[in-house]
C-alpha cells in the first residue's frame, strides 16, 4: 500500500486525487485480469450482469476505500445538528439499509427521532461511528440494529463472538456517555421472493426499499436469501442479544418474534426481498421500537 501513498501523511487534495486514481487504476487492472475458465465450448451465451462503466465503478470503490466507515456520509447534517439546541428527548438510530431506508419522520411524526443508518454497513463499521454519529450528537437513546451484514460478510468473514463484540462494544460506550441502549433484534429473512420468481409469480426486478422507505426496482435474484443470510447464524445472535441486553441495563426490542411466520421465514407480506421491511414489515416494527423507546425514557 506505500507504493500508491495511501497513508502519506499531510496528503493535499492533488495528492488524494492521485491516490484516488491509483486505487481506481489498480482495481479496474485487477478486473481486467482474466480469471480462469472451464475449458469448454457452452452451448448458451450467458454470460453474468455487470456495471455499465468499468472505470467509473474502480472510481466508486477507490473513493469507497478512503473512507471505509463512510465517516463522511453525515459529516455535514451532523454539524448543522449540533448548532441546535440538545433535545432531551432525542434518539439516535444506528444501523444498516434497514435503518436507512426508514422514513422516520413518516412513522414517527413529531419525535426528535435521528436516522443514521448507512446501506451495507457490517459492526465494525458502525463501532467507528459512535462519535461522529452518535456521542457528539447528545443523545438521550440509541437504538442499533445490526448484524444482518456480518452475517453476510459484507466486509469479509466473522464469528459470532466478534459481532457481540462490537454489539458490546457500542453498547458501553453508549451507556458511558449516558445513553440509553436499545437493542434491537436482528430481522428474519426468507426465499419467497426468489421461489416466487423462479415460479415465475414475481417480476423480474422485484420492487426493494429504496432510500427513505420507498419502494424502488431492485435486482434479479439470482440465489436464495436464506444461502447468503443463514436463519441458524440469526437465531444464534439473537439468542446471544435477547440474554445480553437485561444483564447491561440495556433494553431488548424484539421484532424477530413478530415478523417471523411458521416456517422461520420473514412473512411473505412484510418484504419484497427477503431481506428489507416494506411499507408493512415497517408498520410493524414501528411500534415495538416505539414501546423500547418509551421505557428507556419515562
Amino acid at each position: 500500500m506505500s507504493d500508491i501513498g495511501l497513508f502519506r501523511p499531510g496528503i493535499d487534495k492533488k495528492g488524494l486525487q492521485q491516490v484516488q486514481s491509483k486505487i481506481a487504476a489498480l482495481l479496474l487492472g485487477g478486473m481486467l485480469i482474466s480469471i480462469p475458465a472451464q475449458c469448454q465450448l457452452v452451448e448458451q451465451y450467458n454470460p453474468p450482469q455487470s456495471n455499465c462503466c468499468l472505470a467509473m465503478f474502480a472510481r466508486g470503490l477507490a473513493d469507497q476505500l478512503l473512507d471505509w466507515n463512510q465517516i463522511g456520509r453525515y459529516r455535514a447534517e451532523n454539524l448543522e445538528l449540533k448548532k441546535q439546541p440538545s433535545d432531551p428527548k432525542r434518539v439516535l438510530f444506528m444501523g444498516d439499509s434497514i435503518t436507512d431506508f426508514w422514513r422516520l419522520t413518516e412513522y414517527f411524526p413529531g419525535k426528535p427521532y435521528v436516522n443514521r443508518g448507512i446501506s451495507g454497513q457490517t459492526t465494525p463499521q458502525m463501532l467507528v461511528r459512535m462519535y461522529p454519529d452518535v456521542i457528539d450528537l447528545k443523545p438521550a437513546a440509541m437504538v442499533v440494529l445490526a448484524g444482518i451484514n456480518d452475517i453476510s460478510q459484507n466486509t469479509g468473514p466473522a464469528t459470532a463472538e466478534m459481532v457481540e463484540q462490537n454489539i458490546m462494544a457500542m453498547t458501553e460506550l453508549g451507556q458511558h456517555h449516558g445513553i440509553k441502549v436499545i437493542l434491537c433484534s436482528i430481522l428474519p429473512v426468507s426465499d419467497y421472493p426468489f421461489l416466487n420468481q423462479q415460479r415465475g409469480r414475481g417480476v423480474s426486478t422485484p420492487a426493494t426499499p429504496g432510500p427513505g422507505g420507498g419502494d424502488r426496482g431492485g435486482p434479479v435474484m439470482r440465489m436464495k436469501v436464506t444461502n447468503t443470510h443463514p436463519p441458524g447464524d440469526i437465531l444464534k445472535l439473537n439468542t446471544w442479544m435477547k440474554a445480553y441486553a437485561p444483564r447491561v441495563n440495556a433494553i431488548y426490542a424484539d421484532y424477530f418474534s413478530a415478523l417471523v411466520d411458521e416456517r422461520g421465514w420473514l412473512k411473505e407480506n412484510c418484504s419484497d426481498d427477503g431481506i428489507h421491511p416494506n411499507t408493512e414489515g415497517y408498520k410493524i416494527m414501528a411500534p415495538i421500537v416505539e414501546a423500547a423507546i418509551q421505557k428507556a425514557l419515562p
